[in-house]
C-alpha cells in the first residue's frame, strides 16, 4: 500500500496484462476497476467492442483494449478485469487479462516510447518506466479514445 507522501514524489499507475505484455495506466483517469460479469453483444459493432455491460444502472461500452492496441484479444479468464474511464461524459470499460499492481513511479523515469514500435501502440503511449528487468509500457488514456468515435461511442 502506498502512502500519501509517496504520492508526491510520483505518478500512481495501475499495472495489468495483455498477452505477455505488462502495461499500466495512470490511476488517476480510472474511476473504478472491476469484474468483468455479462456482456451483452452488440450487433455489427466494431472488432474491438467487446460488448455493454449494466454497471450499477450505467451501461458501460467495453472495449478489448488488446483488440484495441492491435495485440489479439484480451484473456476472459477469471482474474480478467474492466478498467472503468470516462469519454464524453460516457462510461468505458477497458477489458484487460489480470490487474496486477499499483505503484508509484517517478515521471522523470518514464522514457518516451520508441519509434520502432508498431504505430497503434507507439500512439497510445504516454512513455515506458523501466526498473531492473520489469519493464512498464504506459498508456495514454486520452489517446485510447481518439480513434474512430464510432467504435466506442455509447450504443443507442
Amino acid at each position: 500500500m502506498q502512502h500519501d507522501e509517496d504520492l508526491d514524489r510520483g505518478l500512481l499507475i495501475i499495472v495489468f496484462t495483455l498477452g505477455n505484455a505488462t502495461f499500466g495506466v495512470n490511476a488517476r483517469r480510472v474511476q473504478e476497476v472491476v469484474k468483468v460479469g455479462h456482456l451483452t453483444c452488440v450487433h455489427h459493432a466494431p472488432a474491438a467492442v467487446a460488448g455493454i455491460r449494466n454497471l450499477r444502472g450505467r451501461i458501460v461500452t467495453v472495449v478489448d483494449l488488446a483488440v484495441r492496441l492491435k495485440l489479439g484479444c484480451a484473456t476472459r479468464g477469471p482474474e480478467a478485469r474492466l478498467l472503468i474511464m470516462e469519454w464524453q461524459g460516457e462510461p468505458i470499460g477497458f477489458l484487460v487479462d489480470a490487474v496486477t499492481d499499483a505503484i508509484v513511479v517517478s515521471e522523470d523515469r518514464i522514457a518516451p516510447p520508441p519509434a520502432g514500435i508498431d504505430p497503434v501502440l507507439r500512439g497510445n503511449l504516454y512513455g515506458l518506466w523501466r526498473e531492473g528487468d520489469r519493464l512498464i509500457a504506459i498508456l495514454d488514456p486520452p489517446a485510447l479514445f481518439q480513434w474512430d468515435a464510432t467504435v466506442i461511442a455509447a450504443p443507442a
